[in-house]
């Protein structure tokens, strides 16, 4: 038996300025992940790749793997790069002699001048190829389109928000092509979409609804009503027509189920809309709150999330607001990451360990599609730390993936230890900290640019949780986006949308 296995995937904030050229989808920003390195970098780690890789090498399969390019959110793919990865996909499924194609996407990729990237890929890959099957993996981020679901054997989406469950998904995806290729099942998908753009801060399945929804989903594939079931909550920051949340459920033959399970996933989420809903606090408020919740000593830190710049969701990591306004209010014993900014990291390096230097941080890049964009913030401080930034993951997301950070470097002001990098990456992880001699979990005060993904492995460490709304394209306020190419009448930009299915 011959798999061939090939990853894509790219979360786009159509509002974001960080360009995303073929160099952002290479791990170590240089060289792309291929063939045998993609298999040896992927293997036994918690991601699709190494769940697809999993559950084939387990079955005696001979896995063959064409590219594996993944790239941190940012702005629309470019089309050079996004028709290169095409190509090298497309030119392995020519080469013919393939029993199944696994493929590991997120489902929220935009490119220059193609909407649904995912939805192309596959069908060129069909032209190519009418009839091998196919086993798709997306993010629970997926805006789904027809071309993404409907040509291929199964597809599957997380369960989970922070998202713990990708090798889990890429499983089950896997285990039901496996099956379906053996002749045990014979799967048929429905899928359908609600007029509603959940706001990303209440996407957490820690909480009401999404936590009910995914609990649905998993309930009817470990009855077996379900070969797979997926509530996609969508990324709303893709201004695409089909952005939104969506259902899709495949069943052993059954497409009227499959639709029926559907329409109970939609109707359900639609009667919760109000509760996908996110209203942000002034910012001043927040973070006078933080400051009261941590005004006495304890054993775990108060976090405060910067979430309208979450590098994870589009976000530049460069915007200084929720900084400025920590330094403003006087706050002690402060960690935070970070600031994305080559040039300040670069000066640091210049300066040296030990040193003090004053130096304009962040507010770099322009962001022409919020009403105004950040503004670069002064600051007096020693350097403590400079660092590779590379380290292997030990819990959260993806456990055993290898990370670069690239170079970073940790200054001190004195109330404030500040991580500079030179890549944008969410900090989620406790690694991420301690590779640069930070234990979160000692200091007073945790601020993060972060939205959920902290939760995973930082959020036992939280005594309080208080998010803060700075300045940034992943702005939870939709009044500061213009949305031009969704489909109207859409929840909550529309309050009088009608539902659920749009």
């Amino acid at each position: 038996m011959r798999l061939l296995i090939a990853g894509l995937s790219h979360e786009t904030n159509t509002f974001s300025p960080v360009p995303t050229p073929r160099e952002r989808f290479c791990r170590d920003g240089k060289e792309l992940l291929e063939g045998e390195r993609a298999l040896s970098f992927f293997r036994n780690t918690g991601t699709c790749y190494g769940g697809f890789l999993k559950v084939a090498e387990e079955a005696g399969a001979t896995v063959v793997s064409s590219i594996a390019a993944h790239a941190p959110p940012s702005g629309a793919v470019q089309r050079a790069a996004y028709e290169g990865f095409a190509d090298a996909i497309c030119g392995a499924v020519k080469q013919g002699g393939w029993d199944g194609i696994l493929l590991d996407l997120h489902g929220a990729m935009a490119v220059e001048g193609i909407e649904d990237g995912e939805g192309e890929l596959i069908r060129r890959i069909r032209a190519i190829d009418a009839k091998t099957p196919i086993a798709v993996a997306y993010d629970m981020h997926a805006n789904v389109h027809d071309d993404m679901v409907l040509p291929v054997t199964v597809t599957a989406g997380y369960h989970t928000y922070p998202h713990v469950d990708q090798a889990e998904t890429a499983a089950r995806a896997c285990r039901v092509l496996l099956r379906a290729m053996k002749g045990e099942v014979t799967p048929v998908t429905a899928w359908g979409r609600a007029p509603m753009l959940p706001h990303v801060m209440a996407q957490g399945t820690h909480a009401y609804p999404n936590k009910e929804l995914q609990e649905k989903c998993r309930a009817w594939e470990e009855s077996g009503r379900a070969l797979t079931a997926s509530l996609y909550v969508g990324f709303p920051h893709a201004d695409i027509y089909g952005a939104g949340l969506s259902a899709v459920v495949t069943t052993n033959g059954d497409k009227a189920d499959a639709q029926r399970m559907v329409q109970e996933l939609l109707d359900f989420a639609w009667e919760a809309r109000e509760k996908f809903v996110f209203r942000p606090e002034p910012l001043e408020g927040s973070v006078a709150r933080a400051k009261a919740a941590g005004a006495t000593p304890a054993d775990k830190p108060v976090v405060l999330l910067d979430h309208y710049d979450n590098c994870a969701s589009g976000g530049t990591m460069d915007t200084t607001e929720v900084l400025a306004e920590i330094l403003r209010q006087g706050l002690t014993d402060v960690v935070f990451f970070g600031i994305c900014d080559p040039e300040a990291v670069a000066a640091c390096q210049k300066a040296g360990v030990g040193n003090e230097i004053t130096l304009d941080i962040g507010g770099k890049l322009p962001m022409p599609a919020l009403p105004h964009s950040s503004k670069p913030l002064t600051v007096t401080g020693t350097v403590r730390t400079i660092s590779s930034g590379y380290f292997v993951t030990k819990s959260g997301l993806a456990p055993g993936l290898k990370v670069y950070m690239g170079p970073t470097v940790v200054l001190d002001t004195g109330a404030v230890e500040i991580v500079l990098v030179t890549r944008q990456i969410e900090p989620t992880s406790p690694d991420m900290f301690r590779v640069l001699g930070i234990e979160p979990r000692d200091k007073r005060y945790l601020a993060i640019k972060s939205r959920v993904h902290w939760r995973a492995a930082l959020g036992p460490m939280a005594r309080d949780i208080v998010e803060c709304a700075g300045v940034g394209v992943c702005t939870s306020d939709y009044s500061q986006l213009t949305f031009r190419n969704v489909r109207r009448p859409v929840y909550p930009l529309d309050p009088g949308t009608n539902g659920p299915v749009g």
